[in-house]
Formats: structure tokens, C-alpha cells, sequence
């Protein structure tokens, strides 16, 4: 994987590089409701990325979430794009936002790369190969009980039954006695932050797969553990994220995990 996990790299350094230059410059329009937006910098971005990819692999498939291209996740050979993780904190000048490009083969992520371009930081996994942020080893945190963890989360585009549900588990983990709630605003990057022990744990329900793809990978291989929000292993066949170093991963399961809606 080798190649894959180097054209991952370079798109998404090029891509994070164009947006960087366009924040605070491009229209923003929205998905048919004020909170879900869309911007120029996130369709050039997702041109950028497939470009690259298709110059290197022509025949592999591409799902990227704007989309010029909308591909199965059956496709045995298949890239899954986020282009701009965090539009909303684009949008407002929050400097949190990144790109997510995973690599999957024959149903499971082989390689995955997050590229948080204001920071410069590039989080990066090969399966089998452990995680690294530009270059250097990650670890997930050695945090042994939720009362010594601070754990992130997200809110869906859902403002009805999701959102309760995620107030309702914020709720729960406050009660228990955990040191902080985050809410960042970018998917990609809180998987990253678990992987790298900044997080000791993140949930967020009602995710697609180019939200968690590449950072599920990035917290296994740095010897976390991430799950469906039911608490099972389904890859990016998920439908949210429960993730954590895994010391906690049972505790926060039982505080989060439940019926999907």
C-alpha cells in the first residue's frame, strides 16, 4: 500500500494547500437547510484530490462527498474523499477543518491520511504499519477509566431524535464524572486526536464514510479501537463512530451505544 498511502499524502497536501489560500474568499451556498453549507474551496478541493488519484490509479473507484464522483462501497478497489471535513468552521474562520482520504480494498481501509492544513499536521495510517503525525509514531492515551478522560463528539445535520440522543449521552458521560466534552466540528480530525491521545475517547451518530474512513484507521493503528454506534465492528459500512485508546471503550459503550435511529 505503499504507493497508495504516498498518492493519499499528496493529494491531500495539495488539496489542503487550496484551501488554505481560499479562506475567507469563496461563496457559500448550503444543502437545502442555513446549517449544512457548501463552498467553492470544497468542490475544488474534491477536483484536486481525484485528479491526483485518478492520474496515478485511472481504473480505482471514487466516492467523494460533493460529488463528481459517487462510486459502491462494494468496489474493490475504492477511495473515499472528504474534501473539506469542518465547512462550517471554514466558513466562520475557525481554523479546524481538514481532508480525509481513505484507501479501501476489497471492503477494508488499507491506508488513510487527515491533513489538518492550518496547522500542518498530516495524520497518517497504513494497515498493519501503525499511525504517525508528519512522520513521527502516535499512540492513543493510557487513560484507564472515563472520570480521567476528556472525549469528543459531533452533532449531526439532524436537529430532531439525533440530536437529543447526543445531549442525552453528553448527559450521561457528565454524570459519570468524565474531565470535558469537545465539540470541534470535524469528524476526521477527532478520530485523530484519539489516535494521537489527545482525546481519550469521541462518539458521533449519523456519520457517512468519508467522515470516519481514514481516521478510523489512524485510532486502530495506533492501538485504539473504533465501532459502530451500537458498539460493533462494521469498517465503513458504520453509521457513526464510537471510538477510544480502548482501555475506556467498554465504559463509554455503555454510557453511548444503543439503537440506532
Amino acid at each position: 500500500m505503499l504507493d497508495e498511502l504516498r498518492t493519499a499524502e499528496d493529494a491531500a497536501k495539495k488539496a489542503g494547500n487550496l484551501i488554505r489560500s481560499l479562506l475567507g474568499k469563496v461563496r457559500v451556498t448550503d444543502k437545502g437547510v442555513s446549517y449544512n453549507l457548501l463552498t467553492g474551496a470544497d468542490t475544488a478541493a474534491e477536483r484536486v484530490v481525484i485528479e491526483t488519484i485518478r492520474n496515478r490509479f485511472p481504473g480505482d473507484a471514487v466516492l467523494g462527498e460533493e460529488s463528481a464522483a459517487t462510486s459502491s462501497l462494494s468496489a474493490p478497489r475504492l477511495w473515499i474523499v472528504d474534501p473539506l471535513d469542518g465547512t462550517t468552521n471554514f466558513v466562520h474562520g475557525i481554523p479546524h477543518f481538514a481532508v480525509s482520504i481513505a484507501f479501501v480494498l476489497e471492503g477494508t481501509v488499507r491506508c488513510g491520511v487527515v491533513h489538518d492544513p492550518m496547522r500542518k499536521e498530516l495524520f497518517s495510517a497504513k494497515a498493519g504499519g501503525g499511525a504517525r503525525c508528519n512522520g513521527s509514531p502516535i499512540r492513543v492515551s493510557p487513560a484507564a477509566d472515563l472520570t480521567k478522560s476528556v472525549i469528543g463528539t459531533g452533532f449531526y445535520y439532524d436537529r430532531g431524535a439525533l440530536m437529543l440522543r447526543t445531549l442525552d449521552s453528553i448527559r450521561k458521560l457528565l454524570g459519570a464524572g468524565i474531565q470535558g466534552i469537545r465539540r470541534t466540528g470535524a469528524a476526521s480530525l477527532d478520530c485523530c486526536y484519539v489516535a494521537s491521545g489527545r482525546f481519550d475517547g469521541y462518539f458521533e451518530y449519523g456519520l457517512s464514510p468519508w467522515d470516519f474512513a481514514a481516521g478510523m484507521l489512524v485510532v486502530t493503528e495506533a492501538g485504539g479501537v473504533c465501532t459502530d454506534v451500537d458498539g460493533k465492528e462494521r469498517g465503513i459500512f458504520s453509521s457513526g463512530v464510537i471510538c477510544s485508546n480502548g482501555a475506556i471503550q467498554g465504559e463509554l459503550c455503555g454510557m453511548v451505544a444503543g439503537r440506532k435511529e
